[in-house]
This record gives structure tokens, C-alpha cells and sequence, in this order.
């Protein structure tokens, strides 16, 4: 499978985000923004999700082309995650109104892990260009790995939501994942070993 145009990809991981300025654009619902919070940061945990997927997918099959084209393209996943995860904040901070409203909402749980998840995202997305990935070498790859805690801190998050009542979307989305980075974890570290008996 050749590797989809970069704008081409572009287009496509906008498509929600059009969809949702044509919403503000043309609705007369004054509370437009804050129905809208939920959706961008869905679609924030969804791009993300699938960037993680690529490791452990290539790795369960072995020469399909597909899994081996969403590694090739996980970056641009990632940087729509930090993108719609930006506009979930704006749109939080709009709807939130005021500074002494946010400061009384951090303490919550579902509050302070956002904003943890966000900061964690912040030099995630930044040194996603190529730029970086060859000047930093081997510290790319340690930095990339706080995608992880960012992905644990986006579930509370999201799962935390009106004090837990109906966590089972954020479960939803995020046991695929689990299930294949336990499979990843399986196959570099608990599997028998395979080496043939002397």
C-alpha cells in the first residue's frame, strides 16, 4: 500500500473539524460550543488510539499492508490527536467562561488528568517533524513514550465524566488498545521462549 498523500490525509483527519465549524457557523444554539466539547475530544482519544495501534497491529500481522501503512502514517494520527485535543481545550476554556470557574473545577478529577494529558501532548506534537526526530535520535524515542501515560490520563478523563455514571464509551474505545499492547507485552516479554532444545 503506497503511502497516502500527506494532504490528502490531512483532508480526511479534518473532515470532523469542518464538520463542527460549519456547526458553529450556521446553528443558533447559544450553547453550540459547549455541545460540541464532548465530540472534539472524542475525536482526540480516537486519533490517538489509532496512532498506538500501529506497533502492536504490524506486530499480530505480520505483512499486511495495512497495519504497515498506519505505522508509516501514525505521526500525522498523533498530531490530529493533539489538534482536536487543542480545540477541546479552547472550546473548554470558552464554555468555562471565566479563570475562577476552571480554578474551581481543577480539583476534579476529570478535570486536572485533561489538563495533564494536554500538557504531556504538548512536546509530544511539537517534535513530531521529522526535524526533530533526527536531531534528537535515540531521546525521540524516550519521549515518545509518554504517548502512554497521555493515553491512561485521556481515559480517566474521559471515562471519568459526570462522576463515572456511563464510563463504558471511554471503555469501548480503549480496550482495543489494552488488549493489543497486553499481546505487546506478551510477545517481547512473558512468551516461551522458542529456541530449540541443544
Amino acid at each position: 500500500m503506497s503511502r497516502l498523500s500527506p494532504y490528502w490525509l490531512w483532508i480526511v483527519l479534518s473532515l470532523p473539524a469542518f464538520g463542527m465549524a460549519y456547526e458553529i457557523a450556521t446553528s443558533t444554539n447559544p450553547r453550540i460550543v459547549h455541545i460540541l466539547l464532548h465530540p472534539t475530544g472524542e475525536f482526540s482519544a480516537r486519533f490517538l488510539i489509532i496512532a498506538m495501534l500501529a506497533t502492536p497491529l504490524c506486530m499480530l500481522f505480520k505483512g499486511w499492508r495495512g497495519p504497515r501503512w498506519l505505522r508509516k502514517n501514525r505521526r500525522y494520527f498523533g498530531v490530529a490527536a493533539f489538534a482536536y485535543a487543542a480545540l477541546h481545550t479552547v472550546f473548554y476554556i470558552y464554555d468555562a467562561a471565566t479563570i475562577e470557574r476552571m480554578l474551581q473545577q481543577l480539583p476534579r478529577l476529570y478535570i486536572w488528568t485533561g489538563w495533564a494529558a494536554f500538557a504531556i501532548f504538548i512536546p509530544l506534537a511539537v517534535t513530531s517533524m521529522d526535524y526533530f526526530v533526527r536531531k534528537m535520535g535515540p531521546a525521540w524515542k524516550t519521549l515518545q513514550r509518554w504517548t502512554y501515560p497521555a493515553a491512561v490520563l485521556t481515559l480517566v478523563h474521559w471515562a471519568a465524566l459526570h462522576d463515572w455514571r456511563d464510563p463504558t464509551a471511554a471503555i469501548v474505545h480503549f480496550t482495543p488498545l489494552a488488549l493489543l499492547e497486553a499481546y505487546r507485552i506478551w510477545y517481547w516479554y512473558l512468551r516461551p521462549s522458542r529456541m530449540s532444545p541443544a
